[in-house]
């Protein structure tokens, strides 16, 4: 059995690899998957298991504390394994650490779907969060549209914003912390969102026509990083239909009747396979990543077939 470690997988990946993967990955048959999640805001179990034809089966667990930021040092809100499956004999092939995998796959989804969702003269990206996601998420965005030229940093303790913000400033990024965020809004091209909210921090009446709205970091009913008023007036897309349904950013304006099923025009599969998508330059568009455990399937088994060449 392999194990693969945090340094190792960082060692292994790049944005242009992964991104393919998960483009080749979403050409094909769709994962048979589920999932669960046990406890509440204060703690809880969450765990994603998928069978992908051609690609084995992989199951995710983590632990979810949102406490450990309040600790001294902060340590990560999230803990996590993910087993790989072999396609052929059907025993574990591999363990890999799972905040590590996330911090590829989360960012790259989002990437993946907003190379077709984001207008290409987008210019201003804002973010909001501090943790390895969101930092990761700057990197991926920059990656994907270098036509950015300005990146707008979020969090509600902006201290917490100092490294990303410096780690930046060295690559001679023009790159600001904001503490305003209806106003940073109201400049954004692309707004991607990795926080635990679960009081909307996107207010709809301040999103300008031709943006693009990443929302990322809500996984329960209760979580909803944009409000209603955003969807209501967008173009919606999810990474995973079964994912997407749990999280409250879709969830709560169902619920509501401001948004209907009708709406969610596709996902991940339908954005990669449909070779004829467009956007117009004023439309507002919504992509709620959810994550699926397909997604940490595809990336541990590219970061596996690296270390085999190596």
């Amino acid at each position: 059995m392999q194990i693969l470690s945090a340094e190792s997988i960082n060692s292994l990946l790049d944005w242009d690899g992964v991104l393919d993967a998960l483009h080749n990955a979403h050409l094909g048959p769709r994962p048979v998957g589920d999932s669960f999640f046990l406890g509440d805001a204060d703690y809880g179990l969450l765990s994603r298991g998928v069978i992908l034809p051609g690609s084995g089966a992989g199951l995710k667990l983590a632990s979810m504390y949102p406490a450990n930021t309040s600790a001294t040092p902060p340590l990560p809100v999230e803990d996590a394994a993910f087993l790989v499956i072999d396609e052929n004999t059907k025993a574990i092939a591999a363990i890999l650490d799972g905040p590590e995998i996330s911090r590829w796959k989360t960012p790259a989804d989002s990437a993946l779907a907003a190379k077709k969702l984001s207008r290409e003269d987008s210019r201003v990206l804002l973010v909001l969060g501090a943790g390895p996601i969101a930092k990761a998420l700057v990197d991926v965005y920059l990656h994907i549209r270098p036509s950015i030229r300005e990146v707008l940093l979020w969090n509600r303790t902006s201290s917490k914003l100092d490294k990303t913000f410096a780690d930046l400033k060295a690559r001679n990024i023009n790159v600001q912390v904001v503490t305003d965020l209806d106003a940073a809004v109201k400049q954004a091209d692309i707004i991607t969102s990795a926080t635990s909210s679960s009081t909307p921090l996107i207010r709809g009446e301040f999103v300008r026509p031709g943006t693009h709205v990443d929302l990322i970091g809500g996984y329960r009913p209760d979580m909803q990083e944009a409000d209603s008023d955003v969807l209501a007036k967008a173009r919606i897309f999810v990474d995973d239909r079964s994912t997407a349904a749990c999280s409250g950013d879709i969830q709560i304006p169902l619920l509501a009747g401001v948004i209907s099923q009708e709406q969610i025009e596709g996902d991940l599969f339908d954005l990669c396979q449909n070779s004829a998508f467009t956007r117009s330059a004023h439309e507002i568009t919504v992509y709620k990543n959810a994550g699926g455990a397909h997604f940490d399937l595809v990336v541990s088994q590219y970061a596996i077939s690296k270390s085999k060449i190596r």
